[in-house]
């Protein structure tokens, strides 16, 4: 017997009878009530058909969730936030599973173990799924404290460049109002003639921490997206002193998403299938295996110099095959449609306007 019968483990309700006698039916439904109390009113599910209503998790921290931020068609100024039952699948509303829920998700980060374990009930739940056609995924984060960008991070991209791999991280930054979501326009600018893809891994901070350890520095990420690190070499390259800031943080240049999928939802993020496409086309193709520096690797070296925040993104850096360096550069045009994808997390796409 375990010292701790609530947080022992309680069968679902679809085991309920097979077998049991009936004393042990009444101690499991007893248990079972009394650790769905203990979560709270407000995020309680009655479904008693529900496998594994309540979990345990703030130990294990074992959460294998996809969390999205949206709108409704009903209510297209309120933003929510959700969790995907698997990828491109419909989408929980966790506002209306648990009221006392941020409706951001950068609040809801900021929460930690309680509001995961929470959205962690709502999916073994099931209730509240919405279908796509009745939403509009956006940012799986916006506004963040810091956009955090990585240069010259993958070995195939410095061959490509003919340039040094770099002994210590390379970070500049994007401005947040550069953020869009995943299947939102990107604004080609009027004065620039010279605008690139850049398919990245994405992370999120998703616990406060200063000086972290790189042993340590995976406890303080929520999860991994793609993103797409929009780029106007003109500006980046040959204006503004040649810094990279102007060039890279042009309104709707920083497309991410499609959700925030946990950590330990990924076999390995280091070792995930990296591409982009441009009408169809593949122009890069490469693998995470090929990072210069790991999440680990910049969690810590980036938080010697400021503290991370919850929600805080970091964009790791592209493979080889950008516009720039093809021979001849080969730049996006309006109406071009640009789909960054890796594996298990998803796909943005985003069309040129």
């Amino acid at each position: 017997p375990t010292a701790d019968p609530i947080h022992a483990a309680v069968p679902c309700a679809r085991c309920w009878g097979n077998g049991l006698s009936v004393k042990m039916q009444a101690v499991t439904k007893a248990t079972a009530i009394l650790r769905l109390a203990r979560a709270g009113p407000r995020s309680t599910c009655l479904n008693l058909t529900c496998p594994h209503q309540v979990r345990h998790l703030s130990k294990s921290r074992s959460w294998r969730m996809r969390l999205v931020q949206f709108l409704t068609v009903a209510d297209p100024c309120g933003m929510r936030v959700g969790v995907q039952q698997k990828e491109a699948g419909k989408v929980i509303d966790l506002n209306l599973f648990d009221s006392s829920l941020p409706r951001t998700m950068k609040e809801f980060l900021e929460k930690g173990d309680v509001a995961m374990e929470t959205a962690r009930r709502a999916l073994d739940c099931g209730n509240n799924a919405l279908c796509h056609s009745a939403i509009e995924l956006l940012s799986p984060v916006t506004n963040p404290d810091k956009v955090v960008c990585v240069g010259m991070n993958y070995m195939d991209h410095c061959l490509e460049q003919n340039v040094a791999i770099p002994k210590e991280p390379v970070i500049f930054s994007k401005f947040g109002s550069s953020i869009v979501g995943p299947y939102s326009d990107i604004i080609h600018p009027t004065d620039s003639n010279e605008v690139d893809w850049e398919v990245e891994l994405a992370f999120v901070i998703g616990k406060k921490g200063k000086h972290i350890k790189k042993e340590a520095a995976m406890e303080h990420v929520a999860g991994f997206m793609v993103a797409n690190d929009v780029s106007a070499r003109d500006w980046q390259m040959k204006r503004n002193g040649k810094q990279w800031l102007l060039g890279k943080t042009f309104d709707t240049f920083c497309p991410l998403g499609p959700a925030i999928v946990t950590r330990d939802a990924l076999s390995d993020p280091h070792n995930l299938g990296i591409r982009c496409r441009v009408n169809g086309q593949i122009m890069q193709e490469s693998n995470t295996s090929q990072l210069v520096f790991k999440t680990e690797q910049l969690v810590a070296w980036v938080s010697q110099f400021v503290t991370l925040s919850p929600g805080d993104v970091f964009l790791t850096g592209t493979p080889s095959g950008v516009g720039v360096f093809r021979k001849p550069p080969k730049f996006l045009k309006r109406g071009d449609i640009v789909e960054c994808e890796i594996d298990e997390i998803g796909t943005l796409r985003n069309v040129i306007n």
